[in-house]
C-alpha cells in the first residue's frame, strides 16, 4: 500500500518532506504535484521506478521522459542549452513549460530518446515540488500522471491514493494543483516545435 502524506501547500513540513525524500532515495515511485498537474517521479537513476513509470502509463521507449530540477543551474548539468536558447528557457522559468533539448552525459542512456539523444527538462513553480528538489539534491524522473486510455491527467490525491494504491510507493497531496499537463517545447531541431499545448502559453515560442 501506498503511503499517503498530506503536506501543507505554502509552508510543507520539514519532516513530511524529509520522509519522502528518504523514499525517493530508497528507490520509490512517488506520485506527487507540481503547477501542472500531478507527475509520477523517482530518481533519475532507478531503474525500478523507471520500469514502473513504463508499466503505469503503458509508455514506449520513444517517449521523453523529463527531468525535474530545481533551479536553472541544476538543469544546465543535464541538457545542453545554447545562448539563444538559454535566453528563451530562462525567461519562462520557473513554469508551466517542458523543453526537450540533447542530454548531457550526466543522464542515464535508458531516459535518452534512442534516436534523438533528447530529454524533457521543466523548473515548475510549486512551493512542494521545490521543498522535494532541494532536499533532494538532484532532479526527479518525472512523468505526467495520465493512464493510458485517458484523456485527462489525475489531479486529486486521495483518487490516486485509491487508484494507484499497490503500484506507487507514496502520494504527496497538498491540495489543488494544475489541472493541465506542461506545454512542451522542442529545442533539438533546426526550428523550435510545439510538440504539446498545455498549461503554459505556446505564444512565447511560435
Amino acid at each position: 500500500m501506498a503511503k499517503y502524506f498530506d503536506v501543507h501547500p505554502e509552508n510543507p513540513q520539514r519532516r513530511t518532506v524529509n520522509t519522502v525524500v528518504e523514499s525517493i532515495r530508497a528507490d520509490a515511485l512517488i506520485a506527487y504535484p507540481t503547477d501542472s498537474c500531478f507527475a509520477l517521479g523517482c530518481r533519475p537513476g532507478s531503474r525500478d521506478g523507471l520500469s514502473r513509470i513504463r508499466s503505469i502509463r503503458d509508455l514506449d521507449e520513444r517517449h521523453h521522459f523529463t527531468l525535474v530540477c530545481q533551479n536553472f543551474a541544476q538543469l544546465g548539468q543535464y541538457v545542453h542549452v545554447d545562448n539563444d536558447v538559454f535566453r528563451a528557457v530562462k525567461a519562462a522559468t520557473p513554469g508551466r513549460y517542458t523543453f526537450i533539448l540533447p542530454a548531457t552525459k550526466e543522464v542515464p542512456r535508458k531516459l535518452l530518446h534512442p534516436k534523438k539523444k533528447t530529454v524533457g527538462v521543466r523548473i515548475p513553480d510549486h512551493v512542494v515540488t521545490q521543498a522535494l528538489l532541494a532536499e533532494l539534491g538532484e532532479p526527479l524522473l518525472s512523468s505526467t500522471l495520465l493512464l493510458p486510455d485517458e484523456e485527462e491527467p489525475m489531479t486529486q490525491g486521495w483518487e490516486i491514493k485509491e487508484r494507484l494504491d499497490h503500484v506507487v510507493d507514496a502520494v504527496v497531496d497538498s491540495g489543488d494543483c494544475g489541472t493541465e499537463p506542461t506545454t512542451v517545447v522542442d529545442f533539438s531541431g533546426d526550428t523550435v516545435e510545439i510538440v504539446r499545448t498545455g498549461a503554459g502559453d505556446p505564444a512565447p515560442f511560435s
